[in-house]
């Protein structure tokens, strides 16, 4: 037995849109800010190599719930 199988329009594959480079130099600042304020702390405050790493990684994970919400935001007004 065979079946034909139809192709809904509706399910093929978009191309995803590309990343403006405005938004890979806005990440590249980023993750330099994250790398120098871990630099900050363990070296200059002297804080532990672990709360270094612990508040970069804090900062980290804020600015990616930020970025997401922004995100979520600016594709509903779509």
């Amino acid at each position: 037995m065979t079946v034909d199988r139809d192709v809904i329009a509706e399910h093929e594959h978009v191309p995803p849109d590309e990343v403006s480079r405005a938004t890979v130099v806005a990440y590249a600042v980023a993750a330099t800010l994250l790398l120098g304020w871990f630099l900050f702390g363990w070296l200059v405050l002297q804080q532990g190599f672990v709360d270094s790493v612990g508040e970069s990684a804090g900062a980290g994970f804020a600015l990616l719930l930020i970025i997401s919400v922004v995100g979520t935001v600016r594709r509903s007004r779509r």
